[in-house]
């Protein structure tokens, strides 16, 4: 799995003109499936993200994870993360899962994160969402679970 962790003040997605997901204080996080990907890599990038100390302590210092802020977080599919360039100049995404399967991986990942955080938004998986964001900081961290 990939993921695309952003550190936001404020994050929101709608479809059709509706907001169907919005946090303050928390993560986005873009969401993709790969081909052979398991739960397992769902639980291992999950307990990734929510260990993550990247929010600033009283000294500037990333210190702080999502529990110590009583952080928020949005996610939303994005498939696209497993786009590849390397022929031509149409991507291709034949490494991302297909879509039955990516599906029922992005909502058991959404499952991880309820257990743990008390506030968790999402788009709708396949939608054309419109994701709007405050970046706190920049701060974007890129995960995949082969690197892990």
């Amino acid at each position: 799995m990939r993921a695309l962790i952003q550190r936001v003040s404020s994050a929101s997605v709608k479809i059709d003109d509706e907001v169907v997901g919005s946090i303050g204080k928390g993560y986005l996080i873009l969401l993709g499936a790969g081909e052979g990907d398991t739960e397992k890599q769902a639980e291992k990038i999950w307990s990734k993200i929510f260990k993550m100390r990247i929010f600033a302590d009283a000294e500037g210092k990333t210190n702080l994870s999502l529990t110590d802020i009583d952080g928020e977080v949005l996610i939303v599919s994005q498939f696209t993360l497993y786009a590849n360039c390397k022929k031509g100049n149409r991507p291709s995404f034949t490494n991302a899962c297909a879509p039955d399967e990516a599906e029922r991986l992005y909502e058991y990942f959404v499952e991880l994160a309820r257990k743990d955080v008390p506030k968790v938004e999402t788009g709708a998986f396949g939608a054309d969402m419109l994701v709007t964001l405050e970046n706190d900081g920049p701060f974007t961290i890129w995960l995949d679970t082969d690197a892990l």
